[in-house]
């Protein structure tokens, strides 16, 4: 999650800008009005901006997409590991404030995990959480802790989102390293196995001058 300082800076900055070229716009529409006695006051005029002026609003509003673009697609994830409790319960603490800190959770398949949520922004968009892989829908008071558990059964990556589906998490679900040995060797097990056998091409028996002789070819075992 970005720096939120940083964030209202950034703002904060481009509001100057913009706060800047609509003064100087409004100056001149000022200006223009006073001095011309011969248009209407009840008609629209055209005002045209210095150049310096378009390319300052033009940055700022670009400015702006690559902000959010960066927000919501490229920012990293925090990430935590959930720690083990008294009953073997793992547990994290999330803190609701303009999104979710950490974003990322890991936990280890088949022990009960335990998100507590502590919401601190008051926006209406935070004020749920939904894990829909576990059918979990929690409400989140402000300024409240509020306690989610499940347990997650197979390894893998499991979103939570707000109410609106704006602001997401997830939960990295992974194997012990006892799991990932037994899972191996139940692999191993299933995978067919080379069979190994004798076979007999050819016998023949054939009498001659009262001896019976038989010949018998035998492969050698194929493994």
């Amino acid at each position: 999650m970005v720096n939120k300082t940083a964030l209202i800076g950034s703002i904060a900055s481009l509001g100057i800008v913009f706060s800047i070229a609509s003064g100087e716009a409004i100056a001149q529409k000022s200006h223009d009005t006073h001095s011309s006695t011969t248009v209407q006051t009840n008609q629209f005029q055209r005002i045209d901006q210095p150049l310096g002026n378009k390319i300052a609003v033009t940055l700022g509003g670009f400015g702006l997409i690559g902000l959010q673009l960066w927000w919501f697609l490229l920012s990293k994830p925090k990430s935590q590991k959930a720690v083990a409790t008294g009953g073997n319960v793992q547990e994290v603490t999330v803190t609701v404030d303009g999104g979710y800190d950490p974003s990322r959770i890991v936990v280890q398949v088949g022990k009960p995990v335990r998100l507590k949520f502590e919401r601190k922004d008051p926006s209406s968009c935070l004020e749920k959480v939904v894990i829909p892989d576990f059918h979990i829908a929690a409400d989140l008071p402000l300024n409240q802790v509020t306690t989610v558990e499940f347990t997650p059964k197979q390894a893998g990556n499991y979103l939570f989102t707000c109410g609106m589906n704006m602001f997401r998490g997830e939960i990295q679900a992974e194997a012990s390293d006892i799991q990932s040995t037994v899972i191996k060797e139940e692999k191993t097990m299933k995978e067919p196995q080379p069979k190994s056998f004798s076979s007999i091409d050819e016998h023949e028996t054939t009498v001659e001058q009262g001896i019976q002789k038989a010949s018998i070819n035998i492969e050698a075992d194929i493994k």
